[in-house]
């Protein structure tokens, strides 16, 4: 009795799978509409990674009391220890406090320095790398340098609410109206924040950019995944991640031709007019909503354009038990009303919850962070910020070609040892070798990619169904604050640089370690139950008892039901 309710369910789902064999999985009408949800996520990423460039740190000195406004930045060489102290923990000349006294030339001819100091309070900035910048235009340096990690911050945050708001409204309201609003929303806000006139409404801006992006991205990612067959949907889900890659490679490119950051978000936000497309609503929403007859037109319409024909009763059969499935399913959860509560009940549960928590707390983190971090690192700002995009080709490509193959646990907790090795292996890099840093900080990037890729699956298929979508929802607000908290873990360069890289790495480290007590669920029956939930992975259990054989792909198809 207990497997009767599930099964209900797995039918109904298999039943509209069963169209889509007769459909094609992935036909001409598929792939069109699948590249045409595709294309914003590039402007996802332009919006998501743009603060390297937008808020660009430049280097910067104090305005010295017998400089004009209008002063260069570079000061002659017998005059630097003479008006700016020495600062120990960045080994280079202070940007934050000069020499408290007449500068005078008397003062500068007895070649004495002065032995107090005195904080800035106006800076000069040096405009070799960056031209323009938020940081130079609001002087967000020194005591006021937490305000440009911020606004990264904040961006993250409204990537928060946008996902539990668009989330809601497109569950409510139907997938495309809610992506349409959302890519419309994106491009409009984005176009105001190019002419914020201080950095409050920026931040502001930034925020509500931040919760299109969800918008965009989640919907268009359900929406694709609602449409294509259960065997295609790693593919599906994984390419999707090259159109961000490719978004976040064309952002270092865009910034480096255009200097001024104002234009620069003008160009990384018109982009999202061209993208913005007509796509047609999920057939699986319209179905969970009772318009059976539109469902159908639109399999129709696709089968058309997929030059086959679904015969009339499959479409016939599968149509109305939809809506009594429905009904019973609204029912069974009425009674249910599972919460995460569920989970903190049972210890086994508690504990892989807790584990998988963890892990997206740090995948989130570490990614973003490491993202963000690539002025930080030495050398050319523009190179690194690229590199950091094109390994994430390799790390998705190596997810597409093993994550069947060799198991979600070891690529997890592999990716993430790797990671947190080559992060931690920067401390010992001299000071005088940037480009061994910045070698050992992209492996930690590539390897941290292809960890982040597979948490998402992983845990999905650690969840027992009747609260996988609560738990997973959980999941996505620790990985936010991850997110949230990256840009000021990245402020801590300014103290020592190496120091976020050697925080980042040590969580990657030590989420691995974690990762090794959660249970391999490739080819597994994923648990339906809370009680299945609880025996999934205990040592004590017959493998025949929960871990039945023989679903390697349905994982896949289970988790996007």
């Amino acid at each position: 009795m207990p497997q009767k309710r599930p099964d209900s369910g797995e039918k109904k789902e298999m039943g509209y799978d069963d169209v889509l064999l007769h459909l094609g999985e992935f036909g001409r009408y598929q792939k069109r509409i699948y590249f045409l949800l595709c294309l914003p996520t590039i402007s996802c990423a332009f919006h998501k990674l743009a603060g390297v460039f937008l808020q660009a740190k430049v280097n910067h000195r104090c305005l010295l009391p017998y400089e004009f406004a209008n002063a260069t930045y570079p000061l002659p060489p017998e005059r630097i220890n003479m008006t700016l102290p020495w600062d120990s923990a960045t080994k280079s000349w202070s940007s934050c406090s000069r020499l408290d006294t007449n500068f005078t030339e008397e003062y500068f001819n007895a070649r004495v320095p002065a032995n107090r100091t005195v904080p800035c309070q106006n800076w000069v900035y040096d405009p070799t790398k960056y031209v323009s910048s938020a940081v130079t235009e609001f002087d967000l340096v020194c005591n006021d340098a937490w305000l440009r990690a911020t606004a990264d911050a904040l961006f993250m945050v409204g990537v928060l609410l946008g996902s539990i708001g668009f989330g809601d409204l497109s569950d409510r309201y139907g997938r495309r109206p809610i992506f349409f609003i959302s890519l419309v929303l994106q491009v409009a806000v984005g176009l105001l924040a190019s002419v914020a006139p201080e950095y409050v409404s920026f931040m502001i801006a930034r925020m509500v950019i931040g919760a299109t992006t969800s918008g965009v991205f989640l919907v268009a990612y359900v929406i694709a995944m609602e449409m294509v067959g259960p065997n295609k949907r790693l593919f599906a889900g994984v390419v999707c991640q090259f159109f961000f890659t490719a978004g976040y490679i064309l952002t270092a490119l865009i910034a480096y031709f255009i200097d001024d950051w104002r234009m620069l978000q003008v160009a990384l936000s018109l982009p999202g007019i061209v993208f913005i497309s007509f796509v047609p609503e999920s057939a699986r929403w319209l179905l969970s909503q009772g318009r059976a007859e539109e469902a159908k037109q639109l399999i129709i319409k696709a089968a058309k354009e997929n030059k086959v024909t679904v015969p009339e009763e499959v479409l016939e059969g599968l149509l109305p038990p939809v809506d009594k499935e429905e009904i019973k399913s609204t029912e069974s959860t009425k009674e249910m009303k599972p919460s995460l509560l569920d989970l903190m009940r049972h210890p086994n549960l508690r504990k892989k919850a807790l584990n998988i928590f963890f892990n997206w707390f740090v995948n989130s983190g570490t990614y973003y962070g490491l993202s963000w971090n690539t002025s930080n690192l030495g050398g050319n700002d523009y190179l690194n910020f690229f590199i950091s995009g094109a390994v994430e080709i390799p790390a998705y490509s190596f997810l597409l070609l093993t994550l069947n193959r060799w198991g979600r646990k070891s690529i997890l907790c592999g990716c993430m040892l790797v990671g947190g090795v080559s992060l931690l292996l920067t401390l010992a890099v001299p000071y005088d070798m940037p480009w061994l840093l910045i070698t050992f900080a992209m492996i930690g990037k590539l390897a941290i990619t292809a960890s982040y890729g597979t948490v998402y699956v992983f845990s999905a298929e650690q969840f027992p169904t009747v609260i996988r979508n609560v738990a997973l929802g959980a999941s996505s607000t620790c990985a936010r604050v991850g997110g949230i908290l990256a840009p000021y873990v990245n402020l801590l360069a300014d103290y020592w640089q190496p120091l976020p890289l050697l925080i980042f790495g040590v969580l990657a480290l030590t989420a691995g370690l974690f990762s090794l007590l959660l249970p391999e669920t490739l080819d597994k029956k994923l648990p339906d139950t809370i009680e299945e939930g609880e025996n999934f992975g205990k040592v004590n259990i017959e493998a025949n008892e929960v871990n039945g054989e023989g679903e390697g792909e349905g994982n896949l198809t289970k988790m996007y039901q």
